[in-house]
């Protein structure tokens, strides 16, 4: 029998700001919850939100920040690192760029900025088992990303080389997880190295299939690629562990498709949208995951190049809940059942 789907629940990163209510751990979670939200997804470099190292070394702290959200109304979902992880692995191309996910002590070093991404990542994991969380997201940064598209000719071993190394980085770290009890849950996204079913392969197959490898599913990221969001659930339906509840849109035109032309957001082919307001079959996905039997956070990740944010999360919380399947507890024929047993089984097939 399967189990019903945790939720509604929000994650921080795009909310956290300095102004009330957004502006620490206990005012966002009274708004989510005032919302009709049940958990919250901590971005881990948010200071407003978690002290990181803290939360890594001290049980009380963990224990601290889990009462003051149940005051609040909430739980604790998940802690999400993708800025962290993104700079477990950067290609020189984006050095500058990436340096603002990083501490200003580690700017223009790529070597002590990697090294302060992995502690990151390793804090994290401690910080996750400290709070009784069994995932943890992230994103795996990306070192082939800017020769995704082939022209000119690759050369060869190129791709291998950079899925070798990008594997040779995260084993510690997914060891690390695996003696923790915690999954890293990779968001499949463009941008990464790992950024749909084949390269998310590559992956696994250089961690030989690492137990602490999986999968956080968000089907924006697909919509926007024109990849079957549907059929990667039944494909990987083992390595999801966690859900981001994220809406997109993909209208080409005789312009742009998906490359999307280097426009602006409100001018791409391929746009995020607020819950609903796009394209996304989300009663087929949560059909999908209840019948395999997910039983994890539906969680919010608000993006949208045209709704207020606030409105956004209001309608989310809603939206979820509406698609959150409760599981039924016995068939709906039940009631039609003439009962049997093995000797009037044997007597229908004429066996007896």
């Amino acid at each position: 029998m399967s189990r019903t789907m945790k939720g509604p629940a929000v994650f921080l990163a795009q909310f956290a700001g300095d102004e009330a209510p957004f502006d620490n751990l206990e005012n966002i979670a009274k708004w989510a919850a005032s919302l009709g939200y049940e958990g919250v997804q901590i971005p881990s470099w948010d200071k407003r939100l978690i002290d990181l190292e803290r939360a890594a070394t001290s049980k009380g702290y963990c224990d601290e920040i889990k009462g003051r959200l149940a005051q609040a109304g909430v739980s604790l979902t998940e802690i999400a690192t993708h800025l962290h992880g993104q700079l477990v692995a950067v290609h020189p191309a984006y050095d500058a760029m990436f340096d603002g996910f990083a501490d200003p002590s580690v700017h223009h070093n790529p070597k002590a900025r990697q090294e302060w991404a992995v502690r990151q990542i390793e804090l994290a994991i401690k910080a996750s088992a400290n709070l009784g969380l069994s995932n943890m997201g992230s994103f795996t940064g990306s070192l082939a990303w800017p020769y995704l598209y082939p022209w000119p000719q690759r050369p060869a071993g190129l791709i291998e080389a950079a899925f070798d190394e990008l594997a040779k980085r995260w084993r510690p770290l997914l060891d690390l997880a695996d003696a923790a009890g915690v999954n890293i849950c990779y968001e499949i996204h463009p941008g990464e190295d790992v950024f749909d079913g084949t390269t998310f392969e590559m992956f696994l197959d250089r961690l030989d299939g690492h137990q602490r490898c999986n999968i956080l599913y968000d089907p924006s990221h697909f919509q926007l690629q024109q990849l079957d969001y549907l059929d990667f659930i039944d494909i990987y339906a083992d390595r999801i562990k966690m859900f981001h509840v994220k809406d997109a849109e993909f209208n080409p035109t005789g312009r742009q498709g998906v490359y999307s032309g280097y426009q602006g957001w409100v001018g791409r082919a391929g746009r995020f949208r607020s819950l609903g307001d796009g394209q996304i079959d989300f009663g087929a996905i949560f059909s999908k995951l209840t019948a395999l039997d997910f039983d994890g956070w539906a969680v919010l990740e608000w993006e949208c190049a045209l709704k207020h944010p606030e409105d956004g999360a209001r309608e989310g919380a809603e939206f979820i809940r509406n698609h959150i399947i409760r599981v039924t507890e016995h068939a709906f024929d039940d009631f039609a059942s003439s009962g049997s047993d093995d000797a009037a089984n044997r007597r229908l097939l004429g066996l007896s």
